[in-house]
């Protein structure tokens, strides 16, 4: 029993050098990162993520896959700073690795089950706010390598938050560029971009909004009324990533769903934003958490660590 126990942890010591092999700084607080993870490179899907730790005692970070290389064995990640762990995060180099990388986790896109031929019949919008911009590219470019061209609006509140504008453009069929202060492309927020695109005369059969909460919460209310099936990536507070903990509750037509094992993607009309908004600001004090946990009973969990529960 011994040797065994040795003969795994040697093995998983081995597979658990998630090496960074690129680091590029995007804005003043947004980064790049290219770490080879092989066995999640050789399984992922767009719209999937993993969670991350930079240090064996270090916080878990859930982030979107924004490419993959299965050629190279390799993940890009895109994060923003917000946090300590984040902060560290930043300081790590080329060279340097991760304690942790897990993978893939949650459902891929939807895209990626669809009949290709009826897939192309389609007239696709998609809608990308900020840091939002890292998930919708690996979608972006799974179609383009479809043979489908897909319309892109990528916003943020000025021009220096816009990322991977240069790799967009190359895999969108057409890109609209909108900043909250006209410093760069349309002046307006992505909503109004959508307005315009529908006044133009094209008709989407499907939008998919990805950015923060009340981007995506507003890009449904006015898709609702253009009557555009819309589809949104949900990615509010994660702990364990595997459905355990509930700290990623949120409630989609109704029923209680989670967004690490039922989504991140989930229909944005249906998705209840002002309850999801209001729990990512009550999760992030200790008396929000165990109000949560009081006022949720059964279903949230509480195996998160933060709340009490063991459930």
């Amino acid at each position: 029993m011994i040797i065994t126990v040795r003969i795994w942890l040697s093995e998983r010591t081995e597979h658990r050098v998630y090496k960074i092999t690129k680091v590029e700084q995007l804005t003043e607080t947004i980064y790049l990162m290219d770490v080879v993870a092989p066995r999640v490179a050789n399984k992922c899907l767009p719209g999937q993520f993993v969670i991350v730790r930079g240090s064996e005692d270090g916080e878990r970070i859930p982030l979107t896959i924004c490419d993959y290389s299965r050629e190279d064995g390799t993940i890009t990640i895109v994060f923003q700073v917000v946090g300590a762990a984040t902060e560290m995060m930043k300081n790590k180099k080329a060279g340097d690795s991760f304690a942790d990388f897990v993978g893939p986790l949650g459902c891929p896109s939807e895209f990626c089950k669809e009949d290709i031929e009826e897939l192309k019949k389609k007239k696709i919008l998609f809608v990308a706010g900020g840091v939002g911009t890292a998930p919708v590219y690996p979608q972006v470019k799974w179609l383009h390598e479809q043979g489908i061209e897909a319309d892109v609006i990528v916003g943020g509140r000025n021009k220096s938050l816009i990322i991977l504008e240069d790799k967009m453009k190359k895999v969108a069929g057409n890109l609209y560029i909108t900043t909250d202060d006209g410093s760069y492309g349309s002046k307006g927020v992505v909503t109004n971009e959508i307005q315009k695109l529908v006044d133009a005369g094209n008709k989407y059969d499907v939008c998919v909004a990805i950015g923060p909460m009340i981007m995506m919460k507003f890009v449904c209310k006015l898709t609702k009324e253009l009557e555009i099936p819309t589809v949104v990536s949900l990615n509010p507070i994660m702990v364990d990533g595997t459905g355990m903990c509930g700290a990623c509750r949120v409630t989609v037509g109704g029923e209680v769903k989670f967004a690490c094992v039922d989504g991140p993607e989930f229909d944005g009309h249906k998705v209840n934003f002002e309850e999801a908004m209001q729990r990512q600001q009550l999760y992030k004090t200790a008396e929000g958490r165990a109000f949560l946990a009081a006022k949720e009973g059964d279903t949230h969990h509480g195996g998160c660590g933060n709340c009490g529960g063991d459930k």
